[in-house]
């Protein structure tokens, strides 16, 4: 027997904390939301997101959000960058393609990172991202500056319905996977004298853009 199945086979068989209590059915969210119609989550999304200091573009149509995604990335010549495949933006290979910009998975001297999303929260103006083949997490976390092609379709009241929603699926999604991030913002500490600074652990900005429904 391995020292882990020691271990765990201890824990099993102790004396479970509190018996008589049952265990609550129902949970209240953690920041309530009266209203999760579509728009209603899209308007709470886009302000939440710029409290923490997210820039967001609204686009009315792909060749305008692939516009502004040429835009930040400017003369760069070599991002970091998801599989294409990942990222819900029909034509976006084919202009960066024409633009001679290249993608990588991670390299630390890249400017601009690239990735799609898994889920955007309203309520905070969070992004859910999965890790995993073709979708290199250096991507979100590495490069000074990370966009994020986020569909209307994709904005959740809360990370509890997110969660819901994986549990009703069999957890089947996350468990390929290799590593989920919830993302508010760019990078920051106050760690030193409570002085905010911005990009000291990961992204110094956080560009969102925001597709329309497909």
């Amino acid at each position: 027997m391995s020292s882990r199945e020691k271990i765990l086979g201890k824990l099993r068989s102790g004396k479970r904390p509190f018996p008589h209590i049952t265990p609550p059915q129902e949970h209240q969210p953690v920041l309530p939301l009266a209203d999760k119609s579509a728009g209603a989550l899209y308007g709470r999304f886009t302000t939440e997101a710029a409290k923490v200091d997210c820039t967001v573009h609204e686009a009315q149509t792909n060749e305008a959000a692939i516009s502004e995604i040429l835009q930040i990335v400017a003369d760069d010549q070599t991002i970091s960058s998801w599989d294409l495949a990942h990222i819900p933006l029909p034509g976006l290979a084919a202009a960066l393609d024409a633009a001679n910009i290249a993608c990588v998975g991670q390299d630390a001297s890249v400017r601009v990172g690239l990735t799609g999303v898994d889920a955007a929260l309203a309520t905070t103006g969070s992004l859910v991202i999965l890790s995993g083949n073709g979708r290199p997490r250096a991507a979100s976390l590495l490069p000074l500056i990370h966009i994020a092609v986020v569909a209307a379709s994709q904005i959740l009241p809360d990370l509890e319905s997110w969660w819901a929603a994986q549990k009703a699926a069999g957890l089947e999604k996350t468990r390929q996977h290799s590593n989920i991030s919830v993302i508010t913002g760019p990078s920051r500490t106050a760690d030193i004298a409570m002085q905010l600074v911005m990009g000291m652990h990961g992204p110094r900005e956080l560009h969102l853009i925001l597709l329309p429904n497909q």
